[in-house]
């Protein structure tokens, strides 16, 4: 199961990270969150020790989702050292995702 992260404990968890960090910005109500979520859930553990990955809920921590402009879901944003290095816009394929977090590690 993968880690949530919240508006209070973004900068700790996410910003000030050592590793590279995916954030998957999704709500409960969104189908294609729900239809990503086993594979955030399985690259989470593949990557475990190399990549931190969170899920941050929009509805609960719309500050966050605001700041980095979310204007739909699901989006995946990939941070490295505090920046933000890359996203996805909307559900993607497992190799998809792998290919984006394998340019960054």
């Amino acid at each position: 199961m993968t880690d949530k992260v919240s508006d209070a404990e973004f900068k700790e968890k996410v910003i000030d990270s050592e590793l590279p960090v995916m954030v998957d910005f999704w709500a409960d109500w969104c189908m294609p969150c729900r239809m990503i979520a086993p594979i955030i859930d399985d690259i989470s553990e593949e990557y475990k020790g190399k990549l931190d990955v969170y899920k941050m809920n929009i509805d609960e921590s719309a500050s966050t989702a605001a700041e980095y402009g979310i204007m739909s879901i699901p989006t995946l944003f990939f941070f490295k050292d505090g920046e933000v290095v890359d996203k996805i816009v909307g559900a993607a394929s497992k190799e998809t995702i792998v290919a984006k977090i394998a340019s960054i590690l």
